[in-house]
């Protein structure tokens, strides 16, 4: 039996996932979390096979791990650790290296059909990675273009830069220096070829790195 933890801000999502997986002999659901904070309290108490991860969370001032990435990587640094599947309407570049960086063995969207979900299910609980195959080409076109791919923390900045962030909140948000901020904005411009932050978002959008 694999034992699956449900981490999802939407009850009706929780509950339909819930529904479909029931319909499985060898799936049982063994527990939800509303946040990413829950998601990783629970991974750690219920030691499912695997949890399946939304990326964002409702803003809960409580939640230090407020998204699905962060909850992700921060279930993967524990022993023994379950496999993460993300599951999420979001397809940008920054969000699918993110997770796969964070450590999730796998990323499917929402709308993927129930029988990929399942099987992608069985191959994270078996080691495997699941990704879904539009997915796993986006991957590959980052790894045949290294010159013009963003780290995740380069996303995570220039993320915080869209919203108008100045670089010293964006330092004091990652736990980082206003040196290293500047750094890593300096490595944006010269991977994205441009000269200025509102030139830097506008390239990132335009190539699906951002939201």
């Amino acid at each position: 039996m694999i034992r699956i933890l449900l981490a999802d801000d939407h009850p009706v999502v929780r509950a339909g996932i819930r529904a479909l997986l029931e319909g499985a002999e060898d799936l049982e659901v063994i527990g939800e979390a509303a946040t990413a904070a829950d998601a990783v309290a629970l991974a750690a108490s219920l030691n499912p096979d695997v949890v399946l991860m939304d990326l964002q969370f409702g803003a809960s001032a409580s939640d230090v791990a407020a998204t699905g990435a962060e909850a992700t990587r921060r279930i993967r640094a524990e022993l023994p650790a379950p496999a993460v599947l993300v599951l999420t309407n979001y397809d940008t570049d920054g969000d699918i290296l993110g997770a796969v960086e964070a450590g999730a063995s796998g990323y499917l969207l929402k709308d993927s059909p129930p029988a990929d979900l399942i099987a992608a299910i069985r191959a994270a609980a078996a080691g495997e990675s699941a990704l879904a195959p539009a997915i796993a080409g986006r991957l590959l076109a980052r790894l045949r273009a290294p010159q013009l791919s963003l780290s995740a923390r380069e996303i995570e900045v220039l993320g915080l830069v869209a919203e108008g962030a100045s670089n010293s909140r964006i330092a004091s948000e990652l736990f980082t220096s206003d040196a290293t901020v500047k750094s890593h904005l300096v490595h944006i411009y010269e991977k994205l070829g441009v000269s200025s932050r509102t030139a830097a978002v506008a390239s990132a959008r335009e190539a699906g790195v951002l939201r």
